[in-house]
């Protein structure tokens, strides 16, 4: 399947998560998976959360920022890729001066 980015409506989620300003994002949901071709503005951020029954896959495709995982803060730019696995807590901010631009992909993981 051919997801086409040009075709999905980018719709922007206010306070997303708890976070600052809004998540611009074209996504694809299913059953299984979520798929996210997000944009975060300037001081634009995702807020604190945990992936109780899912991971999520965070590919940089342009600008920088940081994420705050497990309380530590790490470094993100285009090229890069966070993982955030199931059980894990995670936060996203855009604190530069140009947009960050990712993809996420988020699993949903079987019930143990």
């Amino acid at each position: 399947m051919i997801l086409d980015t040009n075709k999905i409506e980018e719709k922007a989620l206010a306070n997303f998560k708890g976070g600052e300003k809004a998540l611009n994002a074209r996504m694809h949901v299913d059953e299984n998976n979520k798929i996210i071709f997000g944009r975060l503005e300037p001081g634009a951020s995702i807020g604190e959360h945990t992936h109780e029954t899912n991971s999520e896959i965070i590919f940089f495709t342009s600008g920088k920022g940081k994420v705050i995982y497990d309380g530590k803060e790490e470094r993100v730019e285009a090229g890069l890729c966070h993982y955030c696995p199931q059980g894990h807590t995670h936060t996203l901010i855009n604190d530069s001066d140009a947009d960050l631009t990712f993809h996420a992909v988020i699993p949903e993981h079987p019930a143990k």
